[in-house]
């Protein structure tokens, strides 16, 4: 395939390539990026198409595989900072306690209680976000719980 018939392909397919990232995706930037870098390893792989009646086909697998590592990409992202390190202000006292609590407890141990307690993760996932086995995670979150029942003495009944 010539760089011209590409482009008029590629124009051809834009709308149905932005509707699948999009539901995928649901998110405007993230569907624009994915759609982008197919583009760019079609082109670049153009040599790879058998048969040319199978473009959009051919194209639409690109961006969906895409599609997934973008995903894949935000999954393994933790955006604990935001919780953790935000500025105490009209939150209750505890509220601001426990998340003090949280920050100061070793890397490891933070992000299993984050990603598992704030942002509601199973185990399975957490175990596959970070590249452990599921007793690692509950190991990691049973020592989470007590570093941060001895680092809130008298309230305990934050965590419950």
């Amino acid at each position: 395939m010539q760089q011209k018939k590409f482009i008029e392909a590629v124009r051809e397919a834009e709308t149905t390539l932005y509707h699948v990232a999009m539901s995928i995706l649901r998110n405007d930037a993230d569907s624009a990026d994915a759609v982008q870098e197919a583009l760019l390893k079609a082109f670049e792989k153009l040599e790879t198409l058998q048969e040319e009646r199978y473009f959009k086909t051919w194209l639409t697998r690109i961006l969906i595989h895409e599609c997934y590592q973008i995903q894949r990409k935000k999954k393994r992202l933790v955006p604990y900072e935001a919780y953790v390190e935000r500025e105490p202000g009209a939150e209750d006292e505890s509220y601001t306690d426990l998340y003090t609590a949280i920050k100061d407890l070793p890397e490891d141990l933070r992000i299993a209680v984050t990603l598992f307690y704030i942002e509601g993760f199973s185990i399975a996932e957490i175990a596959q976000m970070v590249g452990t086995k599921e007793n690692t995670v509950k190991t990691r979150l049973y020592r989470g719980r007590n570093q941060l029942r001895k680092s809130l003495g008298d309230k305990e009944e934050v965590l419950c």
